[in-house]
C-alpha cells in the first residue's frame, strides 16, 4: 500500500506541473480570488475523478491480468513518459465558462471535466492497473494534484515563473519510463 501511494503521489505531483488543470487552477485563482473554495473544489472534483479512474484500472487488471496485459500496462507508462515531455497549453477557447455558482462549485466542475482523458487521469488509470489497490492510488494520486495545484492556487504566477518546467517534465517523464521498463521486466521475470 505504501508504494503504491508514494509513487501514485510522485508521479502526478510531478505531470501535473504545468500541466491543463494546474493552469486552469491559476485562472481560476486569479478570476475568484477565492483559495479556500477552489482549493475544496479541486480536492473534491480530484478525489471523484481519481477514485473512479483508479477503480477502472484496478477493475480492468483483475479481468484482464495476465503478461499481455501487464505488458500492455508498462508500454502505457512509457507512452505516458513520452507524452509528459509535452507541454500543455490551456487556450482561451479550452477554458470552461466562468459560471455563477461561484469559485466552489465552478471549480469542482470545471476540474471534474477538464480532468476528463488529461495525462494525469490516464496515470491514475495506468497506477489502478499496477497496484489493484484504488484506494491507495486514489489518495496518492489526490496527494499529488493538492501538492501540485496548492501553492498555484495560493501563488498563482509567480510559481510558474520561478518552476523549471523542462526540469520538472523530464523527471515525471523518467519516472514513468522507470515504472514502464520495471513492469516489462518483472512481467518477463527478469527482476
Amino acid at each position: 500500500m505504501f508504494e503504491a501511494l508514494s509513487t501514485s503521489t510522485a508521479i502526478v505531483a510531478l505531470a501535473e506541473i504545468g500541466d491543463k488543470t494546474q493552469l486552469l487552477a491559476i485562472v481560476l485563482a486569479a478570476r475568484f480570488r477565492r483559495p479556500g473554495p477552489i482549493i475544496l473544489g479541486i480536492l473534491i472534483a480530484t478525489l471523484a475523478n481519481h477514485f473512479l479512474a483508479a477503480l477502472a484500472g484496478s477493475l480492468a487488471a483483475g479481468w484482464l491480468d495476465g503478461p499481455a496485459f501487464r505488458y500492455a500496462v508498462a508500454v502505457g507508462f512509457l507512452a505516458m513518459a513520452g507524452w509528459t515531455l509535452v507541454p500543455d497549453t490551456f487556450d482561451d477557447d479550452e477554458a470552461p465558462a466562468i459560471s455563477r455558482g461561484g469559485a466552489f462549485l465552478t471549480t469542482l466542475v470545471a476540474f471534474f471535466f477538464v480532468e476528463m482523458g488529461d495525462k494525469t487521469q490516464i496515470a491514475t488509470i495506468a497506477l489502478g492497473a499496477r497496484y489493484h489497490d484504488a484506494m491507495a492510488v486514489t489518495a496518492g494520486t489526490t496527494l499529488g494534484m493538492m501538492l501540485a495545484n496548492g501553492p498555484a492556487v495560493l501563488l498563482g504566477g509567480e510559481l510558474v515563473k520561478r518552476v523549471p518546467l523542462g526540469v520538472v517534465r523530464a523527471i515525471a517523464a523518467l519516472l514513468f519510463a522507470a515504472l514502464g521498463l520495471w513492469l516489462l521486466l518483472a512481467t518477463a521475470g527478469m527482476v
